[in-house]
């Protein structure tokens, strides 16, 4: 399996876009940057790719949008409630701030995340 790689570009899109909001934490996942708030992931690069985290209503208006559809890491399976955003937005910011602020707000009222804790068999 072949996992996307950002290039400098991306990373500083990726930058740009991260609200600027003390619940936001962003780490690395595969290699790609991720934005979290509660331990729930709402918002990252893949690649040249922008996802976000959105309900279903929110979802259907995305989609709406030529060249956005599901978040598919990995060939055949699309993350359920994962969105890509139209490469095309990239030069229209205030676009993809739209979403991301939309995506933090309702990933912000989800259950916070707990470290799960594994056990040896």
């Amino acid at each position: 399996m072949k996992i996307a790689r950002p290039d400098a570009g991306a990373k500083a899109f990726f930058r740009s876009m991260l609200p600027k909001d003390p619940r936001v934490t962003s780490k690395l996942v595969f290699g790609n940057d991720a934005a979290f708030v509660n331990g729930n992931m709402f918002f990252g690069i893949y690649g040249d790719d922008v996802f976000v985290r959105l309900p279903d209503d929110d979802a259907k208006e995305l989609l709406s949008a030529e060249g956005s559809g599901g978040f598919e890491p990995v060939a055949g399976r699309v993350m359920a409630g994962y969105y890509t955003v139209p490469r095309s937005w990239k030069s229209h910011p205030e676009q993809v701030s739209k979403w991301v602020n939309r995506s933090l707000e309702w990933a912000a009222k989800l259950p916070k995340k707990t470290k799960s804790k594994k056990t040896r068999r």
